[in-house]
């Protein structure tokens, strides 16, 4: 049964036992009264009327409205009791979904900031990586540079030792020269006779040491599939006597690549000294030189 259903109910009940009271006190009062208005009074003796109301019912009747009233009065409070438990719960029910709500927050939020913590490890450790690999590339362009210093340094030994052989050499020739000198002394017209008599072949004395050094250099030389034909490049060589070649570059034009250069060069210092016994007329310290290739 619904509530309005049994609302109507009890409002019928409550109604009827209303009813029923009227209707007694009505029939009372109807009781009492006399319906002859009209009618003469007539004298008679003294006559005492009594109407027996039954008060029980009544009473019974009041009872049953007040029990009525009474059951309405708790259903009313029990109704209110359940809208206000139902109100609890659903105060109670919201509380926990905000609860919940929040919880789940909290827990995004540790999440991302779990998110963050790791991002910010793997960043690190990221760049300890990177610092780590370029120290090791510095320590290792470091050490290059050392033992480039140290090679270095024992080439320039060596050549400082080269040098002093080759200064002792050149003092111990000089020294013979001028005994031979000395001991020449009478035959300066002879020689004077014989060094214009060579003044014609010294042009053909150097043309033959450009050749000796050019089928010198051209031995030695580890052609570069790059090398065309018609090859011509100018060097500049450095010498001591004896023909050891102290440097060697590249000085003028060359039309070849960069490959068939550093060939050209590998040639000229692989041979370690250059052509000189014969040729010691027409030697000098530094010398320009044409390395021609057209072919084989």
């Amino acid at each position: 049964m619904s509530f309005w259903q049994e609302f109507n109910e009890r409002l019928r009940a409550f109604s009827l036992a209303i009813g029923v009271h009227v209707l007694m006190a009505a029939l009372v009062v109807l009781g009492t009264m006399s319906w002859e208005p009209f009618r003469k009074p007539k004298t008679l003796g003294l006559t005492i009327e009594a109407v027996i109301v039954d008060t029980s019912e009544i009473k019974k009747q009041r009872d049953a409205a007040k029990q009525a009233a009474e059951m309405e009065d708790r259903r009313r409070q029990r109704d209110e009791e359940l809208k206000r438990q139902k109100e609890r719960e659903q105060e109670l029910n919201k509380k926990r979904e905000q609860e919940a709500e929040e919880q789940r927050k909290k827990k995004l939020e540790e999440q991302r900031k779990r998110d963050a913590q790791d991002r910010l490890q793997k960043l690190r450790m990221e760049n300890e990586r990177k610092l780590e690999n370029e120290r090791l590339k510095q320590q290792r362009e470091l050490e290059q540079a050392r033992a480039e210093r140290q090679a270095a340094e024992r080439q320039r030994k060596i050549e400082q030792e080269r040098l002093k052989q080759l200064e002792a050499r050149k003092e111990k020739e000089l020294q013979d020269q001028q005994r031979l000198q000395r001991e020449a002394a009478a035959q300066r017209q002879a020689e004077q006779e014989a060094r214009e008599f060579r003044a014609g072949q010294v042009a053909t004395l150097s043309d033959n040491y450009q050749a000796a050094i050019q089928s010198f250099v051209t031995q030695n030389w580890l052609r570069p599939p790059t090398a065309q034909p018609g090859l011509r490049c100018t060097l500049k060589i450095v010498q001591i006597p004896g023909g050891e070649v102290i440097s060697a570059a590249i000085a003028g034009k060359c039309n070849g690549d960069e490959a068939t250069r550093r060939s050209i060069l590998a040639a000229v210092e692989r041979g370690g000294a250059l052509p000189y016994r014969g040729f010691e007329d027409v030697f000098e310290r530094e010398i320009d030189f044409n390395f021609i290739y057209d072919g084989d």
